[in-house]
């Protein structure tokens, strides 16, 4: 019945509905129906007929003005629609949607011209309750914008994910060549984190991901943009900041990162993190993306520095230009080509070394911080000793994993807090080789393994695994071997409480020439009279 109305309103020719037959099949078919219909003079507004569904929903309203019976409102409605219908062709229809005043109801609405018996054209309108479709219509508009923002959203941590990363750079990106400010993008990746999740769970590593998610966002100003770019990998897109003052940026919330505590009341983490920074115009760039581009590559150079830094393009050595396959000898293009891959494989290696040996951190909170400060201590003295670059740096590796063969010491006996038995302790000695045993696979990890192997030699030869004496031990493991001894002293151990730091340099002094090289003994207390010199007040709290 419904569409017989409409399809009757849309295309029969109504122009002679006055005669008698034809008006009267018409209203009985208007008065049959559930939707309201009624008709009115286009021009006085005056209600000429209703339907029994309009008495029923506000009684007979014949007679009256169409604005008021059905809006009550005292002129006519802004949206009228009489103008419309007036000036349409001959049998066209107008269709409309609109709320009522009074029941808050939505109707869609077909206006069409029509002829009344007393010879004048006057409007019909059925008028159809769409209200539940318009409720269900809303709430998709509604869950399509929150999936729309979701889809944008990484759910883990709430920032923005790698899909809007794409739209908000080169959109920034435009705005800065545009206004001629600079733009900066800061890369982050978390270093070590496999050793998180390895330890305490994927439940907890996500639970320190949102710590450290909402430990960026407080730290960025209001129109910086934060993104979630891959696991463990964080992007800070920051308009209007250039790359020095993005250096001081980056370098101060690595530090506050370096000492928050990642974590629970029963466990918690300290967290080391790799920065790279680009910036628009300082790097040559020609696309937003260039900036996301330039600081992965920088921060691969971070990782295999050692991590826990912050560089620019600045700090690295970019080629002058990339050779192409077609354009370069082809011994040279494939020479290049497996050096690349071998640093690649080789860094992923040591990426997964290093996290083994950060499961010994997590596992104790006070063995991380040992950890920190004897590579901390070992890098000074091997500084102090005017050693190269390249040497530093094998301290430097050495120190972070001379105790990773305590993996393969059973927790019982590594935080044991009585005094170990002899069996127990052969156990402990066994620690050197496991860790040699994990590294020796590992070609660019080959030159540490001695120091690793004798860090417990003494200079008396007295020590392990095979008793070398005086300059016979390796000047790395000599070096790593006082800052362990000094930093455990002064730390809180499973059988003893820390001893404070007069006692410990006491024992150090003590044990010049007996436990360790007296070169370093004196080169190893002068660092510590000048750090206690520089920092007096943190020095003067020690235990």
């Amino acid at each position: 019945m419904k569409n017989t109305l409409r399809n009757h309103v849309k295309n029969k020719d109504l122009k002679n509905a006055g005669s008698s037959a034809e008006y009267k099949q018409l209203l009985s078919i208007f008065d049959s129906l559930d939707e309201v219909v009624y008709v009115s003079d286009p021009y006085t507004y005056e209600i000429l007929y209703v339907n029994p569904a309009v008495k029923k929903m506000m009684g007979n309203v014949v007679g009256k003005k169409c604005y008021n019976a059905f809006q009550k409102l005292d002129s006519p409605c802004p949206f009228c629609t009489n103008d419309r219908i007036l000036g349409a062709k001959e049998g066209d229809s107008y269709i409309w949607e609109s709320q009522n005043r009074m029941n808050h109801r939505w109707y869609r609405c077909i206006d069409k011209m029509i002829d009344w018996p007393d010879g004048r054209r006057v409007r019909c309108e059925i008028a159809i309750d769409i209200t539940e479709r318009k409720h269900i219509e809303d709430k998709l508009i509604k869950s399509n914008k929150k999936l729309k923002q979701l889809a944008l959203k990484d759910p883990d941590t709430d920032l923005f994910n790698h899909r809007y990363m794409g739209e908000i750079v080169e959109s920034e990106f435009y705005r800065a060549k545009r206004f001629f400010y600079p733009l900066s993008v800061i890369m982050l990746d978390i270093d070590f984190f496999k050793s998180v999740n390895d330890v305490y769970g994927h439940f907890f590593g996500d639970f320190v991901l949102r710590q450290f998610a909402a430990k960026l966002k407080r730290a960025v100003r209001k129109y910086d943009t934060v993104i979630r770019y891959g696991a463990e990998e964080f992007l800070i897109i920051a308009p209007m900041i250039d790359r020095q003052n993005a250096l001081v940026f980056g370098q101060r919330l690595l530090d506050e990162i370096n000492l928050y505590n990642f974590g629970t009341k029963k466990h918690n983490v300290k967290l080391r993190v790799s920065l790279a920074v680009a910036t628009y115009p300082e790097d040559e760039i020609i696309k937003g993306m260039d900036l996301i581009k330039l600081t992965d590559q920088i921060l691969s150079k971070v990782k295999e520095s050692g991590g826990n830094k912050v560089f620019s393009s600045a700090d690295i050595k970019r080629e002058s230009r990339i050779i192409l396959p077609q354009e370069a000898n082809t011994i040279l293009y494939l020479k290049e080509r497996i050096n690349k891959l071998t640093k690649q494989a080789n860094q992923d290696l040591l990426d997964e070394i290093f996290a083994l040996a950060k499961t010994i951190e997590v596992k104790d909170h006070q063995t991380g911080e040992h950890v920190e400060r004897t590579v901390m201590y070992a890098i000074e003295v091997a500084k102090a000793l005017k050693l190269s670059g390249y040497e530093v740096e094998l301290i430097r590796q050495a120190s972070m994993l001379h105790d990773l063969g305590k993996i393969g010491i059973a927790e019982k006996i590594l935080f044991k807090k009585g005094r170990l038995t002899k069996k127990e302790f052969e156990e402990i000695k066994r620690h050197p080789q496991i860790g040699v045993d994990i590294i020796r696979p590992v070609h660019v990890l080959r030159p540490i393994i001695p120091y690793v192997l004798h860090h417990h030699e003494k200079w008396n030869g007295k020590g392990y695994p095979y008793g070398l004496r005086e300059r016979d031990i390796p000047l790395g493991a000599r070096i790593v071997a006082i800052a362990d001894v000094f930093q455990a002293l002064i730390s809180d151990r499973p059988y003893r409480k820390a001893f404070s730091e007069k006692k410990a340099i006491e024992i150090i002094r003590q044990e010049s020439g007996g436990l360790f090289d007296p070169e370093i003994v004196g080169i190893f207390l002068e660092i510590l009279q000048n750090e206690k010199e520089a920092f007096p007040a943190s020095r003067s709290n020690s235990k």
